[in-house]
C-alpha cells in the first residue's frame, strides 16, 4: 500500500523528493477514519516556500487517484483511501499463486549467516534461562532463510572452562560412579551446586579447581576421560529437548573444539604488538574504545573465553565466508562481544562491522533471576511437559472427539512456551507463569493456532482448495473487515523485512496475533458460506489467512495443528 502511496506522490516531487524520501515520510493513521496511509507534508514547505496546508491541498488536486477511492487534505496531511477492490483482488490472486512462498525475497542471495545460539553448559540441565538464546536463533535462522540466506545454527556448546575443573574435583571427593550413571545430569548438577556451597567456606576448593582445569588443558588422561563422559551424557539430555522443539543444528563445535585453534589467534596479536602484560596475565588494551582490556591469558597460561570466541570467530570467517555473523547471547553479554569485535578491529580485519551480537532479557520466576550456581533452576523440559500437558486438558474439555490428541497437545503446549517468549520484544525481562502461557484466549501462541485451525475448518466444511481456483478471476472484496485483514495480509512481505533488519522475531508474532484477531472479528461480523457473488473471494481470504498464520508460526518455530 505505501508503494502505491509512493508512487503516485513521486510522479509529482521528483524534483523534490526520493521515491525512498517520500517512503520514509509515509505514516500509518492512527484512526482507519483518517484513510489507510498518510503523508505530511512539512519536509516541502521549506523548498516550496509554502505552509503545509497549501502544499498538501494543491498535491491532492494533481495526484493520479487510480488505485484510490478518495484522497482527504486534513491540515498539512494527504490521507489516502485506497481502492478496496482494487487491492484485495491483487493480494488475494498474490497469495492464491504464491502461497506458502508470499513474503520469500532473495536479498540473502545465499550468503552464510552463523548463527551462535543455545549453548548451554555441559553437565548442566537445559534451563528456562537457555530457551530464549535457543528459540530466538532458531527463530532468526527461518526469518533468514525465507529472506534468501543461508542460516548455520552453530550450538556453541560451553564444554571447557575452569568450571570443568571443579566438577571433576567435586566428583573425585564426593561423587559416585553409579549415581552418575544412573542419572547423569541431575547427579553433575548437585556435585556442581555443592562444590559452590563448600567453596564458600574452604577457598582452597577454588585453587583445586583451578588445577584440575589446568591439567585438563594440557591432556591429562584421567581429567580428559572424565570431561568426555561428562559431555556424552549431557548431549543425550539436551538432544531430547531439541527434538521436543523441533529445533537443529549444523554444529555442535563448542569451546573445546578450539583449543588447538587458539595459537593462531595469539599468534597474530604478538605479530601486531597488540600483546602486553598486566600483572602477569597478558591482555589487549582497549582503552580507545572506552572498554577494559581483553583478558587473553591468565598468569599461569591458562586461555579464557575471549581467546576462543577470538578463535571461533576466524574460524566461521574462514569456514563460512559470513555475510553476518550472528550471536543470539543474553544482554548481561553485551561488554564482552564489544571487546571481541575492538580486538578484531584492531588486528586489522574489516569483517569486525558484520559480527552483530543479538542481546536478550532475561526469564524470571516471580521477578527472581535463575541461578544454577545456588541451584535454583527451573528445568526446560519440567515446564514443556507440564505445558503439554495443560494443552492436553483443555483440548479435552474442548475437542473430546479430536483425533491425534496427543500430538496436538504436544504442538499446542511446547509452540504456546516458544510463542510466549517471542512475542516479548527481546529486550525485555518477563516474568514466566505457565497459566497465562498456554491459553487459548488472549495473544498466546494456542490463541494463533487456533484460529489456524478454524480457518483449516471452514476450508474443510466447503471442500474448498487452492488449486481449484482460476487465479484470472477477481477476488475483489469491499467491506471494511475483510479490508483490515487485507492490509495484514499485505504487510506480511515488509513485516517478514522488518523482523530481519531489527533482528526482532516478536515483529512476526505480533503480526500473527493482530491477522488472528482481525480475522476473528471479521468472522463474528461475516457470514463467509453465503452463498452469492462474493463467497469465493471471502473463501480466498480465509485462505490467505491461515496460509499466513501457518507462515508466521513456523518463522517463529511453532507448529500450527489443522484441527484442535
Amino acid at each position: 500500500m505505501r508503494e502505491l502511496v509512493a508512487l503516485a506522490l513521486h510522479q509529482e516531487l521528483a524534483e523534490y523528493l526520493s521515491l525512498e524520501e517520500i517512503s520514509s515520510l509515509l505514516e500509518t493513521p492512527k484512526s482507519v477514519q483518517h484513510g489507510d496511509v498518510a503523508f505530511p507534508t512539512f519536509a516541502l514547505a521549506k523548498v516550496l516556500r509554502k505552509a503545509p496546508q497549501m502544499i498538501a491541498q494543491e498535491l491532492a488536486e494533481k495526484i493520479n487517484p487510480e488505485n484510490f477511492e478518495k484522497i482527504e487534505v486534513v491540515g498539512p496531511y494527504l490521507n489516502f483511501f485506497l481502492d478496496k477492490k482494487k487491492v484485495s483482488a491483487k493480494t488475494l490472486a498474490l497469495v492464491c499463486k504464491e502461497q506458502e512462498k508470499y513474503g520469500d525475497a532473495t536479498i540473502g542471495l545465499g550468503k552464510n549467516v552463523p548463527i551462535d545460539m543455545s549453548s548451554p553448559n555441559i553437565a548442566k540441565p537445559i534451563s528456562m534461562g537457555h530457551l530464549r538464546s535457543t528459540v530466538i536463533g532458531n527463530s532468526l535462522a527461518n526469518i533468514l532463510a525465507k529472506l534468501g540466506y543461508t542460516p548455520i545454527r552453530i550450538n556453541h556448546l560451553g564444554d571447557w572452562g575452569t568450571q570443568f575443573g571443579k566438577l571433576i574435583v567435586a566428583y573425585k571427593k564426593w561423587g559416585d560412579e553409579e549415581a552418575v550413571k544412573k542419572a547423569p545430569i541431575q547427579e553433575l548438577l548437585r556435585l556442581y551446586v555443592d562444590f559452590h556451597e563448600r567453596a564458600e567456606t574452604d577457598s582452597s576448593l577454588e585453587d583445586e579447581g583451578r588445577l584440575w582445569f589446568k591439567k585438563l588443558e594440557d591432556g591429562d588422561q584421567e581429567a580428559l576421560h572424565l570431561w568426555k563422559w561428562f559431555r556424552e551424557e549431557s548431549l543425550k539430555e539436551f538432544q531430547h529437548i531439541y527434538d521436543m522443539l523441533e529445533i537443529t543444528f549444523d554444529s555442535f563445535n563448542g569451546e573445546a573444539f578450539f583449543n588447538d585453534k587458539m595459537d593462531e589467534v595469539i599468534d597474530l596479536l604478538e605479530e601486531k604488538h597488540l600483546l602486553k602484560t598486566d600483572r602477569g596475565a597478558e591482555i589487549v588494551d582497549l582503552t580507545d574504545y572506552n572498554l577494559n582490556p581483553a583478558l587473553i591469558r591468565k598468569s599461569d597460561g591458562a586461555t579464557l573465553y575471549m581467546t576462543r570466541d577470538l578463535a571461533a570467530a576466524f574460524y566461521r570467517k574462514r569456514e563460512y565466508n559470513f555475510d553476518q555473523s550472528l550471536y543470539v547471547v543474553g544482554n548481561e553479554q553485551s561488554i564482552h562481544f564489544k571487546q571481541l569485535k575492538a580486538v578484531i578491529k584492531e588486528l586489522g580485519f574489516e569483517w569486525y562491522q558484520d559480527i552483530h551480537h543479538i542481546p536478550f532479557g532475561l526469564i524470571t520466576k516471580d521477578g527472581k533471576k535463575l541461578s544454577t550456581r545456588k541451584g535454583k533452576i527451573v528445568l526446560l523440559e519440567e515446564v514443556l511437559n507440564e505445558a503439554v500437558a495443560s494443552a492436553k486438558e483443555q483440548i479435552q474439555e474442548k475437542n473430546p472427539t479430536l483425533e491425534n490428541k496427543e500430538l496436538v497437545a504436544h504442538q499446542v503446549g511446547t509452540g504456546a512456551v516458544v510463542f510466549h517468549d517471542l512475542k516479548n520484544d527481546r529486550l525485555n525481562n518477563f516474568d514466566f507463569t505457565l497459566e497465562e502461557v498456554v491459553r487459548f484466549e488472549g495473544e498466546t501462541g494456542p490463541y494463533v493456532q487456533y484460529t489456524h485451525a478454524r480457518c483449516a475448518s471452514i476450508l474443510r466444511k466447503t471442500e474448498w482448495t487452492v488449486s481449484t481456483i482460476d487465479l484470472n478471476q477477481s477476488f475483489a472484496l469491499n467491506d471494511e473487515d475483510s479490508w483490515e485483514v487485507v492490509k495484514l495480509i499485505q504487510a506480511f512481505p515488509s513485516t517478514v523485512l522488518k523482523a530481519a533488519e531489527k533482528y526482532e522475531p516478536s515483529v512476526i508474532a505480533k503480526h500473527a496475533i493482530q491477522l488472528a484477531q482481525t480475522f476473528n472479528k471479521y468472522y463474528a461480523h461475516v457470514k463467509i458460506l453465503t452463498d452469492d457473488a462474493e463467497k469465493q473471494a471471502r473463501l480466498v481470504l480465509v485462505y490467505a489467512v491461515k496460509t499466513l498464520l501457518k507462515e508466521d508460526l513456523r518463522l517463529l518455530g511453532v507448529q500450527a495443528p489443522e484441527e484442535m
